[in-house]
């Protein structure tokens, strides 16, 4: 996270006696990462938040792979992804390698009898259609239509849906993930030229405080398994936090395009990284203005990473027969760009209303078994001529 944050209730020292007011200590937890040297907040709890009753047996979320994907293109269509009832049953990963999992999911309900936690990964969530609560042990934060969620590893949270039409489009990474370096000055602070600033960023508002004992369910992914845990007391219990590790939401309608004269790369519409992938927003703004310039993309190879694309809304300029909800695959090392008719299209155009996320990865992306029901297997002919 970019900057520090704190929320309700916390001591003036950290590691020190904090007591209610009928004398009891609260119990302070330290939620950090990569070891002790990554962010971390402190937390102050009601009870001690290790007081497991039972452990359930596992069951395996394991991406099924049904094909190590080298050097064939792909389009899925998203929106046929089947909606479920359950959040956790509604996620079907799309692609995969060992660093990060794409997920599709059309969730109907609230995670309502459980309480969930990814103990393997951070997740980025874009929601792509619904609104509600993403409701959290380290606070609330409320969300719609383009904002991206972004919950850290270990984070334990519901997801709170307005109504049954979600979609959702979900990276989960293995790696942590974060704003980019290139936009940051030595201090940590959002430069100038960044395409987005600290205040563009929400964090969480609100905490639900729970004094209560009994059975309360927590579903726990470790290892690419699910396990359900029993805990004596609410997992919703911290009284105060503060630090730098906390989930929060940033709208892809508050990310500001770098334009110029002659087409930009993709590079300048980056959101978040890891050592491992990129993120980027590619959200409406105006064209080059060179009088020569040629709006629609080069074509490129992509030599180092797949390219994988997620269509949100607006006109596709560079791709034929595109919708929203479409995923485009786009393997490292075979060249790809704009299809046939696409860069005569797009000259003399001003701008463009697209809006897309794209994910670009270091290591070869695999298709899963849940994308070969929804995949456009001639895709990779689509550039062919008419």
């Amino acid at each position: 996270m970019p900057f520090y944050h704190t929320l309700g209730k916390i001591p003036h020292k950290r590691h020190t006696q904090f007591r209610k007011s009928n004398g009891d200590l609260y119990y302070e937890q330290l939620f950090g990462t990569i070891g002790f040297e990554g962010m971390y907040s402190n937390l102050y709890h009601e009870h001690r938040p290790t007081q497991v009753k039972n452990i359930g047996e596992g069951y395996s979320v394991k991406p099924e792979v049904a094909k190590k994907n080298h050097i064939q293109s792909y389009r899925f269509r998203g929106f046929e992804i089947k909606p479920e009832k359950d959040f956790l049953k509604s996620r079907k990963p799309i692609l995969t390698n060992s660093d990060c999992t794409i997920i599709l999911a059309a969730p109907q309900e609230n995670t309502s009898n459980y309480f969930y936690k990814n103990s393997d990964a951070d997740e980025l969530i874009f929601i792509h259609r619904g609104k509600g609560k993403l409701r959290s042990h380290l606070g609330n934060l409320d969300f719609k239509y383009g904002d991206y969620l972004l919950i850290p590893r270990g984070t334990i949270y519901k997801m709170d849906f307005e109504d049954a039409d979600n979609r959702l489009f979900i990276v989960e990474s293995r790696r942590p993930i974060y704003t980019p370096k290139k936009y940051r000055n030595w201090f940590g602070q959002l430069l100038e030229q960044s395409p987005f600033c600290e205040r563009d960023i929400r964090r969480p508002y609100e905490l639900e405080t729970n004094d209560e004992k009994g059975d309360f369910l927590m579903k726990i992914k470790k290892q690419d398994e699910i396990f359900d845990l029993t805990y004596a007391t609410h997992p919703f219990d911290v009284v105060g936090y503060d630090g730098y590790n906390y989930p929060y939401a940033f709208s892809i309608h508050d990310f500001e395009p770098i334009t110029g004269r002659i087409h930009q790369p993709p590079p300048v519409h980056q959101t978040f990284e890891t050592d491992a992938f990129v993120v980027c927003s590619f959200c409406p703004r105006k064209y080059d203005y060179h009088p020569e310039s040629i709006p629609a993309p080069y074509n490129h190879s992509n030599i180092d990473s797949d390219e994988v694309l997620y269509y949100v809304d607006g006109d596709f300029m560079s791709r034929n027969d595109i919708e929203a909800g479409h995923i485009s695959l786009h393997p490292a090392g075979i060249p790809h760009g704009p299809h046939p008719g696409s860069v005569e299209r797009s000259i003399g155009k001003t701008e463009t209303e697209e809006l897309a996320v794209m994910v670009d990865t270091f290591k070869p992306l695999q298709v899963c078994e849940d994308a070969m029901p929804i995949a456009d297997e001639e895709y990779y002919k689509s550039w062919l001529p008419h």
